[in-house]
């Protein structure tokens, strides 16, 4: 699977933006897709997923509330609301396909990736 992420940018804190990420094909081992995000020197951290048959939504505890993940089933897209924007936001921002059990979600094992999209938030 080919996954395409774009809608990356610059944005003052508090603004919004929408990340997208486009599936080339949606196999069986397709059972969740989502984003995480990785700053330079750090570990890459989950961000948000979403079930590709359940519809199930999964966040960190540092987005919730603020960004919303959806999916295009037909497009066979995700998305990435991010609203409230912070300078520690700021990153670049990856989907992946977990084809793995649900207990390993938030790892990053399992995972099929796509190239990342810069997310810059200025204070």
């Amino acid at each position: 699977v080919q996954l395409q992420a774009s809608g990356g940018g610059l944005v003052q804190a508090g603004g919004s933006l929408r990340l997208s990420c486009a599936a080339s094909e949606r196999t069986s081992s397709t059972r969740y897709i989502g984003w995480f995000r990785q700053v330079l020197g750090k570990e890459r951290e989950f961000v948000a997923a979403v079930g590709w048959m359940s519809g199930h939504t999964y966040y960190a505890d540092s987005v919730k509330g603020r960004f919303t993940i959806s999916k295009d089933n037909a497009k066979n897209e995700v998305y990435l609301q991010m609203t409230s924007l912070k300078p520690e936001d700021t990153a670049v921002y990856f989907c992946a396909v977990h084809s793995g059990i649900l207990s390993s979600l938030r790892s990053l094992l399992s995972k099929n990736w796509g190239q990342g999209t810069l997310v810059t938030v200025s204070s």
